[in-house]
């Protein structure tokens, strides 16, 4: 089974571009960080995966998607190889992204992570959305993310 998921940060805009049969097709990079810092640095040492997305999926990361977006990503490893001008023999693995969401919340837009029942109260600026197990409201003062 060839599977992958990943999350992290999108480190370039989504490139679209069409086939010459009318495919579209975008290509970009993730960086995904390791759970350990490096002593050295402080920092979380992390790892670029690039993807590519195929037909709707293109379409959508290259209207939705933006360097800095934080994304969940499912898809598959792929691997080719091509030769250089000089003879040298090239390899490279990509993502090839099946489904693709938001990870992050989006506290003035028509949506949070991706959901589509956002709703925005401009009379006491507070966001809430409606908890679809008990119907109760939920601020956004008590979600974890």
């Amino acid at each position: 089974m060839n599977k992958v998921f990943l999350s992290g940060y999108l480190i370039r805009d989504p490139e679209v571009r069409y086939t010459p049969t009318g495919k579209a097709v975008a290509k970009t990079a993730i960086s995904v960080n390791r759970r350990t810092k490096n002593a050295e640095t402080g920092y979380y040492d992390s790892d670029i995966f690039n993807l590519t997305a195929w037909e709707k999926t293109a379409e959508f990361c290259g209207r939705y998607l933006t360097k800095g977006s934080k994304v969940l990503v499912e898809g598959s490893l792929r691997t080719s190889n091509y030769e250089t001008k000089d003879g040298t023999k090239r390899y490279m693995t990509e993502v090839w992204i099946v489904n693709i969401e938001f990870a992050d919340s989006k506290r003035n837009g028509n949506n949070v992570g991706g959901r589509s029942d956002y709703k925005n109260n401009s009379q006491d600026n507070t966001n809430e959305i409606e908890d679809e197990f008990s119907g109760e409201s939920v601020s956004d003062d008590d979600m974890p993310f």
